[in-house]
């Protein structure tokens, strides 16, 4: 497997941004380290191109015939190698190479596991999602359940337009998709991989705990009436350093940090995962972070955007700019060493330092052949102190590979849906 090439541009005019990604793609198609008969495209576009989506498909369709299949998402920001487009039309394509027996297009009119007459076991899928469609996170944990690893990366679209997917699977294999012309809104969609695609993901957390973890050992649906056996409300005011005087002031400070804080959860299902929180005051990965949606000082109750349980863990936290880089440069190394031997030699274990200076090669012989990275819309650059500084931290850690992916309303990991996360995904060479 070598690396896949990729493309992206930025233009007012789709069908000149499109024939600026083609000319990208057709140079790397032409040179000796990247595959060179790819199947499979990813399609990211931003949604001041959403209503022309399907446009641009059947465009890139015509004008890369050997693409058979296709998927892919929208997003108020997208993202390739070293740069992020948001609030401007924009479109990123990855071409895969792929053995065809070892990937399906699924969607809406062609689930995944039904009608594949071949027999296909998915491993791990990429999943596009619409917010909008009911029981989302069931689903999700659902489509988990049918692959054999129970691992899924990917993300909710993003658009204040038109939420739309991309999914075409042309390789005849994969029944019910009648006279859908690839372009779908609602539901899931996505690629599932085989036992034969090596993958290697992570999550990086966004969000920083203020204070330690706690139980629930009280609630009503979405109504945390007791952490530790105390009252949840009291506790939170607590861990934050607070006090409310009631009647509540809309202008008082305290009001202003409670506004601030989320809450990070870990299901008992997770809980022989890891830490929620690591020794170095980070989530661990398998926190996911949920908005404060209201007080009731008369139950002394915190109500939070997820139903929740007794017995889940859960620690207030807030968005924190420094913890977030440290940790994004964290599962870049993560991954990185996961492909590097036990022992390495000096030159290999060197950090490239001058200005264009690539990665050496892995002595594993295992490379990068192209990622996916999907971060949450409310990251990015802004958060990251400036423009593109998200992805530029992404390329400084990992290195110059091929990279397309999106920012997301919600972000999905395994069977969870997270948010103010980045999941970032490689496909592994041999």
């Amino acid at each position: 497997m070598k690396q896949f090439p990729y493309g992206h541009a930025t233009h007012p005019q789709w069908r000149m941004a499109a024939a600026l990604v083609l000319a990208q793609l057709r140079a790397h198609l032409t040179l000796p380290g990247y595959a060179s008969a790819p199947t499979l495209g990813l399609l990211y576009i931003t949604d001041h191109y959403a209503g022309d989506a399907q446009d641009i498909l059947d465009h890139l369709g015509a004008e890369l015939p050997e693409i058979t299949d296709w998927a892919g998402t929208v997003g108020v920001g997208i993202a390739s190698n070293n740069v992020e487009y948001f609030d401007e039309p924009a479109l990123a394509v990855m071409l895969c190479e792929i053995p065809p027996d070892q990937y399906r297009v699924f969607s809406g009119v062609a689930p995944l596991g039904v009608g594949d007459a071949l027999a296909f076991e998915a491993h791990t899928a990429l999943v596009h999602a619409d917010a909008e469609t009911p029981d989302v996170t069931e689903l999700i944990a659902e489509l988990a359940g049918r692959t054999a690893t129970g691992y899924l990366f990917g993300g909710l679209a993003s658009s204040r337009t038109r939420a739309v997917q991309f999914a075409v699977g042309g390789n005849g294999n994969i029944k019910g998709q009648g006279a859908a012309r690839g372009v779908f809104r609602g539901g899931l969609s996505g690629v599932a991989f085989g036992e034969g695609v090596t993958l290697v993901s992570r999550v990086t957390q966004g969000c920083l705990p203020v204070g330690a973890a706690h139980t629930v050992t009280a609630c009503d649906h979405n109504l945390v009436t007791e952490l530790d056996g105390e009252p949840a409300l009291d506790v939170m005011l607590r861990d934050l350093g607070v006090t409310l005087d009631l009647p509540l002031n809309p202008q008082s400070e305290a009001l202003a940090v409670v506004r601030a804080t989320l809450v990070g959860l870990t299901l008992p299902a997770d809980r022989g995962q890891g830490d929620m929180v690591s020794r170095t005051g980070n989530f661990g990965n398998d926190v996911i972070v949920r908005h404060i949606i209201g007080l009731d000082p008369g139950r002394r109750g915190v109500a939070i955007a997820q139903a929740t349980e007794a017995g889940v863990q859960l620690a207030f936290c807030q968005r924190n700019v420094a913890a977030a880089r440290a940790d994004l440069v964290r599962v870049c190394a993560e991954i990185r060493e996961e492909l590097e031997p036990a022992e390495l030699t000096l030159q290999a274990a060197t950090v490239p330092t001058a200005p264009g200076q690539e990665w050496p090669a892995s002595p594993s012989g295992r490379q990068i052949a192209g990622a996916v990275y999907v971060s949450c819309a409310g990251r990015g650059g802004p958060h990251f102190g400036g423009p593109s500084a998200e992805l530029q931290i992404v390329r400084r850690a990992l290195g110059d590979v091929p990279l397309v992916g999106f920012f997301a309303g919600g972000e999905i990991a395994r069977h969870h849906l997270y948010g103010y996360t980045g999941v970032l995904t490689v496909f592994v060479t041999a």
